[in-house]
Formats: structure tokens, C-alpha cells, sequence
């Protein structure tokens, strides 16, 4: 005759007990290896990020400048200086000996080479490019340059942008992609797995080196392979996207009085090549 009431103080104390301790949460899952770290505030109360310096002029250190006056460097690449400033390019991206270093979409490898004197003999240049360029028009330029002395401490990397660096290309103090982020776009990059992909190759601090036709505003990718330009905020924003810091941008490059409606491709552009307006944007992984 005991036990119902046995039963019913079991069941009361049992939903006592409940009632005194809410449930434990379920574990938060664990952050993807590739996930990007937050681009805004957190709620902890951290500071935004800095705005972006402004840099209407580059100081070029004496060392850079004799990279660029080297006596055996081709004609053909000395011509091209006039448009391309490489002095002040190597200099505003902070070019050191020693260096790790990539280049994407080397093409021929008029940078390659400027980034191998730069870095030095202790330094190491990834000079990437894809199939498309290859067969293109950079296989015989850029097998040529490689035989170069100057070139020996340059590794070939023939893959495609999706995934464009090796596995041993960590650590990396930048990453280069001059005058070819629009082309991306019509060749069908998964950029953002591009973008991914040069964040993890960085090391903290390490820089994204940006430089391309400037479009003209509202235009986005509309124009990337009729013109060769694309709207500078759509480069920015997916850049932003992967986890980069827009550090600093320069105007060295730029030209105010172009119409920015005439095809800056290099193949088309003829007496213009090296006069469209261009943005030149220092990227940063941050630290930690």
C-alpha cells in the first residue's frame, strides 16, 4: 500500500532536481580549418580595422632602385618600365633580401625576374602559371627567362589558380597577381577558393600584392574581357572576403585623365599599353 507514494516522491524529486539546473548547451561546432576570420568588430568589443593609408608617394630605397638599373636586364623588359614603375611597385610592397615570394599568372616573367634580383640568393621566387597562358603565348618566353643565372632561385609552378601555389609555398612574405585579377574572372577562377588558397600560403603579416585596369564605377565585371578593366570595389570586396586587411593602396599608377573605355589589354592596347588607369592595393593577412 506504500509504494505508490514511494513512486510519487521518487517522480517530485526527480523533477526537482531538473528544474534546479538547466540543461548543458550543445558544444559549439569546431571552426573549419579554411573559415576566414571575421572582416568586422567582434562582440568582444575589439577596435574596427584601420581605414587603408593613402600613399601619393613611394620612397624608393637605393637598393630597390639598383635592381631596377641592373645592366643585364633585356631592353625589351626596360621598355616596359616607363608604364609599369616597377621601383616604386618593389618598393611599395616592401621587397626585401631574403624574401619568400610568389608570383601568379607570371606570364613571361617581367616581375619574376625583378622579384628574383629583389629577394636575392637567399630568397625564393614561386613563379606560377596556368595551362591557358602556357600554351597561350608564355611557354617559350618563360622557359627561356628561367635558363637565366639571375633566375636560379625561381621555382616553376605550372598549376591552375583554383590552387595556385604547392604545398612546401608556406609562410610566404607576399603574393603577387599583377594586371590579371579581371582575367580571372572570364577564364571561370573559383576565386574565392583562389583567394582561400593565398591566405593559407601566407604568413601572418604577409602581403597580397594587387595591381589592375581600373573600370569604371558601376561597370563590376561586365567589362573584364571586352576592356581587360574591372570595377576596383568588386576586387576589394572579395579580396576582403578571404580574410585580408586592405593595408594601404597607392596612386603611382594611376592616370585620372583615362576614359577607362578603351581595351588596356596589352595584345590590343598598342601606343596605350602602360597608360591605363590602374589600382595598386596592399593586401595583409592578419596576425593571429
Amino acid at each position: 500500500m506504500r509504494r505508490p507514494h514511494l513512486l510519487l516522491a521518487l517522480a517530485l524529486a526527480a523533477l526537482t532536481g531538473c528544474a534546479s539546473a538547466p540543461p548543458a548547451a550543445a558544444p559549439a561546432p569546431a571552426p573549419s580549418p579554411d573559415a576566414a576570420p571575421a572582416a568586422t568588430a567582434s562582440a568582444t568589443g575589439n577596435a574596427a580595422a584601420p581605414a587603408p593609408a593613402q600613399v601619393a608617394s613611394v620612397e624608393v630605397p637605393a637598393a630597390v632602385r639598383a635592381v631596377v638599373e641592373s645592366a643585364d636586364r633585356a631592353e625589351a623588359d626596360r621598355a616596359l618600365d616607363a608604364g609599369r614603375k616597377p621601383a616604386e611597385t618593389l618598393a611599395f610592397f616592401g621587397i626585401q633580401p631574403g624574401m619568400k615570394v610568389a608570383e601568379l599568372m607570371a606570364g613571361g616573367g617581367y616581375t619574376a625576374e625583378l622579384l628574383a634580383r629583389a629577394v636575392g640568393p637567399n630568397g625564393v621566387v614561386y613563379g606560377q602559371n596556368n595551362r591557358f597562358v602556357l600554351e597561350r603565348f608564355a611557354e617559350k618566353p618563360w622557359s627561356e627567362r628561367l635558363k637565366k643565372p639571375v633566375m636560379k632561385t625561381v621555382v616553376r609552378v605550372d598549376r591552375e589558380l583554383d590552387d595556385p601555389l604547392p604545398p612546401e609555398a608556406r609562410d610566404l612574405d607576399a603574393v603577387f597577381l599583377i594586371l590579371f585579377y579581371h582575367d580571372t574572372v572570364w577564364q571561370e577562377v573559383d576565386r574565392a577558393a583562389m583567394n582561400r588558397a593565398i591566405f593559407r600560403a601566407l604568413k601572418p603579416g604577409g602581403v597580397f600584392a594587387i595591381i589592375d585596369h581600373s573600370g569604371r564605377d558601376g561597370t563590376g565585371v561586365a567589362e573584364v574581357k571586352t576592356l581587360h578593366r574591372i570595377e576596383e570595389k568588386i576586387v576589394r570586396e572579395e579580396i576582403e572576403r578571404a580574410g585580408f586587411r586592405l593595408d594601404a593602396e597607392a596612386t603611382f599608377l594611376r592616370t585620372p585623365g583615362d576614359t577607362r573605355d578603351w581595351n588596356a589589354s596589352p595584345m590590343v592596347a598598342g601606343d596605350k599599353r602602360g597608360q591605363s588607369d590602374r589600382f595598386v592595393l596592399k593586401f595583409v593577412k592578419p596576425a593571429g
